[in-house]
């Protein structure tokens, strides 16, 4: 028998012990004897162990009636799935020997946290539990078919994306995104698998970044009134396409606003967004620009103005108070404050400026440079002449001192306009826009004395009064990523008063205050 299949005489005692074949007999001397079949059977058994298949393939093969293509369909799967491992590997060490030795390595230290067959499974479960059972065949199929592998000639490009895909969906956030949208998906019943659909939402899309883009450039805040016309302009253009999915729904309101708000809440996220960029690499589509910043700022838009001039009744209300709560009114208070920030800021050295500060992503340089702006805006608008530079231009130049100093006269010039307390702007009284910045500098003046070391209890009195003004005028926006006001965040009640308007804002509150000197002195 050995000789006749061509095999070692112990592996067809082996394979005869498992039942890939069964003698018919012994001889008398022990030996095991087979006919014809066993013969047949080994030979086919050998042959398909030399196409890789296990001893418990090849005997599910021979025992079951038509078992072999059955069989062998399965191998062919597992081969395929074995090829495309394989190929996965020599992509990424192909990516490797194309960067430098730092980068191969750093290449090569993410793939081996997570093995290619596991970054799969990861993408592939985290596709078929997140969609659960909801009714989206199409949405899940896209999906599947994107992810789950890397093409069979990637780009170094599309490596990095799958690597990231992997990585993305292992941290977590990205699961109840993706749920959301597919749920909100799922409700709409959308058609928007048709080409001129799908140029519709494209265009749709550009408009809105568009008019978003505009204002942000103007430095119009999400949570101001001057928002409002934006979104009224934007809704306009919504309410004719299909994106609108609600009938009811024909004119700017409250079910307008708040429909686009859920549309954008599902799809301008940025986990969600990054996965669809991650998505086209691997596809081999170019991918669309970020609009997450732009999503941000719509959303709470939309919620500081959920219907249309919400935000400015809010403040004509406000406006309506005629009381001046200020210690000494309302001009001799921004004086003061504006006294105090102006020594700050000549005590900020060009060394300091790269100081990070309570300001998310500003450093002392970016925080004097605001200053110096509000106090341009602010003046600007009480003497009638807008700025015609931007927000995001330098206004600091080579000297701070000077640049704080010339806006700050300019704006206590304008603010001390006889008659100017009681002028109208717009809704505003004129004593408001002082208010404003009053406040502004109030607060940045915290922010940059906290970034400098400094005492950080300015003008107590004042900060006394401003509290409840800070309330009244932030209390009602939205604390969201696009707005003015991050979240509230707590200070301790026998700490300076400031501390507490500070967090009431959003800023974090050191917990030791060592001041470097007194700037009262």
């Amino acid at each position: 028998m050995a000789r006749q299949v061509g095999l070692p005489v112990k592996v067809v005692r082996h394979w005869s012990d498992v039942g890939v074949v069964t003698p018919v007999g012994r001889t008398s001397g022990g030996y095991r004897r087979y006919d014809t079949a066993g013969v047949a059977r080994l030979h086919l058994a050998r042959t398909l162990r030399d196409l890789g298949m296990g001893l418990a393939d090849i005997r599910a093969a021979l025992d079951r009636e038509n078992g072999l293509p059955e069989v062998a369909a399965a191998h062919v799967e597992a081969l395929e799935a074995q090829i495309r491992r394989l190929r996965t590997h020599q992509a990424v060490l192909r990516t490797v020997t194309r960067r430098t030795t730092h980068e191969g390595l750093a290449l090569m230290t993410r793939t081996a946290h997570m093995s290619p067959d596991e970054r799969r499974e990861s993408v592939h479960d985290f596709l078929t539990e997140t969609l659960g059972d909801l009714d989206v065949p199409h949405f899940r199929e896209g999906l599947l078919a994107a992810g789950s592998e890397l093409p069979e000639d990637p780009t170094d490009e599309q490596v990095e994306a799958w690597l990231e895909l992997g990585e993305l969906v292992a941290a977590g956030e990205l699961r109840p995104a993706v749920r959301r949208m597919a749920e909100y998906a799922a409700r709409q019943e959308r058609g928007v698998r048709q080409t001129s659909a799908a140029e519709e939402m494209r265009a749709l899309t550009d408009t809105w970044t568009a008019h978003v883009r505009e204002a942000m450039r103007a430095g119009t805040a999400a949570d101001s009134p001057a928002a409002d016309r934006v979104v009224a302009g934007i809704i306009a253009v919504w309410l004719r396409s299909r994106a609108n999915t609600d009938p009811a729904v024909v004119a700017d309101g409250t079910a307008a606003r708040a429909l686009l708000r859920e549309q954008l809440t599902a799809a301008a996220e940025p986990a969600v967004e990054r996965f669809w960029q991650l998505l086209c690499v691997l596809g081999g589509r170019p991918a669309p620009a970020g609009i997450a910043e732009e999503g941000r700022w719509l959303v709470t838009a939309l919620r500081a103005n959920p219907a249309p001039g919400a935000r400015d009744a809010v403040l004509a209300r406000l406006y309506a108070d005629g009381t001046d709560p200020w210690p000494g009114g309302v001009l001799h208070a921004f004086t003061r404050v504006q006294d105090t920030v102006g020594a700050l800021v000549r005590a900020a050295a060009p060394e300091q400026f790269g100081l990070p500060t309570p300001c998310a992503e500003w450093t002392v340089r970016d925080l004097l440079d605001h200053l110096v702006w509000e106090n341009i805006i602010w003046g600007g608008l009480a003497q009638g002449t807008p700025p015609t530079v931007g927000h995001t231009e330098d206004h600091l130049g080579d000297d701070h001192i000077a640049a704080f100093e010339t806006a700050a006269a300019t704006a206590r010039a304008a603010f001390r306009q006889p008659g100017l307390l009681d002028r109208s702007f717009g809704p505003a009284p004129g004593r408001r826009v002082v208010e404003q910045l009053l406040v502004e500098l109030l607060v940045h003046g915290w922010d940059l004395a906290t970034a400098l070391g400094r005492d950080r209890d300015l003008e107590p009195d004042l900060a006394r009064a401003a509290l409840p003004v800070v309330r009244e005028i932030y209390g009602g926006l939205p604390r969201t990523a696009g707005g003015s006001v991050a979240p509230a965040r707590s200070a301790p009640e026998h700490g300076p008063v400031l501390d507490r308007v500070a967090a009431f804002l959003g800023r974090r509150v050191p917990e030791d205050r060592v001041p470097e000197d007194r700037v009262s002195e």
